[in-house]
């Protein structure tokens, strides 16, 4: 059959010089229908200088138990810290009392407003043993009744030493509106002899740990009490008080 090329296998040594395993010959034979093999490129091979992830890996990992090694020790040292001052010191909190009030005016003025005037004894007492308390400027004390202002007044500055009982006199002013409303609940009030007062208290402290300052605070006292009149110049009775207390980071 002419027209088909035939393909006859050859038997070649293995030679790493040598020709390839089998050729392409024509159909008239000979060395001229040979044709080489096809041309290979070899392709250049880079080597990276990266490192390999896992090294990465292995390096963040480090990092973080580092940095919760440090975290740990620091809430440890934090924690004994607090601790040992705890059970040196022993902090107690200052308690506040209502000892005395007395009403010094209590006018309604012709422009239908009221000045009112109270002198209030207060109790402050510090039951520390090795804790100064420094009592700063800014504080505030303001009796309301019926959430109508009376009147204000400050908490004088002073200094008060460990283990100590002070009294504070403290005189009070102001002018507020008398409505119909604030008329009304004062004249019941009265008739019953059962007057409800809140007297508010705010006193920024430093206190002192030997001689180490520290941060400043608030103490916020609110005082519910019930006397029987508010007659001027006239002897009041205490019949019942409440204290609420909270601290107040500055």
């Amino acid at each position: 059959m002419s027209g088909h090329h035939r393909v006859h296998p050859m038997d070649v040594e293995t030679n790493t010089g040598g020709p390839p395993k089998y050729v392409m010959l024509s159909e008239n034979g000979g060395d001229g229908g040979v044709r080489p093999p096809p041309y290979r490129r070899n392709i250049p091979r880079y080597h990276s200088t990266a490192q390999p992830y896992k090294k990465k890996g292995n390096c963040c990992l480090k990092c973080i138990c580092c940095f919760y090694c440090f975290l740990f020790i620091l809430i440890f040292g934090l924690s004994a810290f607090v601790f040992y001052i705890y059970a040196i010191y022993q902090p107690k909190m200052p308690t506040y009392k209502v000892d005395h009030i007395g009403i010094g005016a209590f006018d309604l003025q012709a422009d239908f407003s009221l000045y009112t005037e109270f002198d209030v004894t207060v109790r402050a007492e510090n039951p520390n043993e090795r804790i100064t308390i420094f009592y700063a400027p800014e504080s505030s004390i303001a009796i309301t009744y019926s959430d109508s202002t009376l009147c204000t007044g400050k908490i004088p500055t002073f200094k008060q030493g460990h283990q100590n009982v002070t009294f504070l006199d403290i005189v009070l002013k102001g002018k507020s509106e008398f409505g119909s409303g604030l008329q009304e609940a004062l004249l019941d009030n009265r008739k019953t002899g059962k007057i409800p007062l809140l007297i508010i208290v705010r006193a920024p402290i430093v206190i002192e740990m030997g001689d180490l300052p520290l941060k400043q605070v608030t103490f916020l006292v609110n005082c519910s009490l019930v006397i029987d009149s508010l007659t001027p110049r006239k002897q009041v009775k205490i019949l019942s008080t409440t204290y609420h207390g909270a601290i107040e980071l500055s």
